[in-house]
């Protein structure tokens, strides 16, 4: 048995122990390795990597072309492909799937971020998309060239924020009598009300 398989076996058994109950991470087979990041159906990834028959003492590939990744963005794949590529030049000669896929996991805050990401129902979440990218630029253009638009949407909105509810409205109605009058002595004082908090003249 030549070195690379020695080290390769000595991987996959510390890959299956390490990994044991985690069931973002699958063995394909004795050579390939999946681990699934973020939420499923939500804002996530996979990525896959195979080891070549040489492997821990060349790089392994990178695989992020599977159909759950539909939705993934070249730009997006490019970037994780040059982490997984710098991280991985580090290692040559030493078992390092256990590694790449950790080191993924500290950048996935910046990987997975809200402005890139767009779900549908029942579909995994758009990371990054490129119309989505064109979407966002064209719409901060119109913003730019609608400045003086813009300001009159915003003071209707601020107009459409004032009007009443139905509910305010119904009680303002009952104050006024046919006429939109309001009725006599509606701003008298309770004197009885009013004694009995302020208390009376002291004899």
């Amino acid at each position: 048995m030549s070195e690379a398989k020695e080290l390769q076996d000595d991987e996959r058994e510390a890959l299956v122990s390490i990994y044991e109950g985690d069931s973002a991470f699958k063995q394909v087979n004795s050579e390939t390795y999946q681990y699934k990041y973020g939420e499923e159906g939500k804002k996530s990834f996979l990525l896959e990597i195979c080891w070549t028959a040489n492997y821990p003492n060349e790089l392994p590939t990178f695989n992020l072309e599977t159909f759950y990744n539909r939705n993934l963005s070249r730009t997006m794949k490019d970037s994780i492909a040059s982490i997984l590529q710098t991280e991985a030049e580090q290692w040559i000669g030493c078992g390092m799937t256990y590694t790449l896929f950790e080191c993924l996991k500290d950048k996935l805050d910046d990987l997975l971020t809200d402005e890139n990401c767009n779900a549908g129902d029942g579909q995994q979440m758009i990371i990054g998309t490129a119309n989505a990218r064109l979407d966002g630029d064209q719409t901060n253009s119109d913003s730019d060239d609608d400045g003086g638009t813009n300001e009159g949407k915003d003071s209707k909105k601020e107009a459409k924020r004032e009007h009443l509810t139905k509910a305010q409205k119904r009680k303002q109605w009952d104050r006024v009598d046919s006429k939109g009058n309001r009725q006599r002595g509606w701003n008298w004082v309770d004197i009885i009300k009013h004694l009995s908090q302020t208390g009376g003249k002291p004899e």
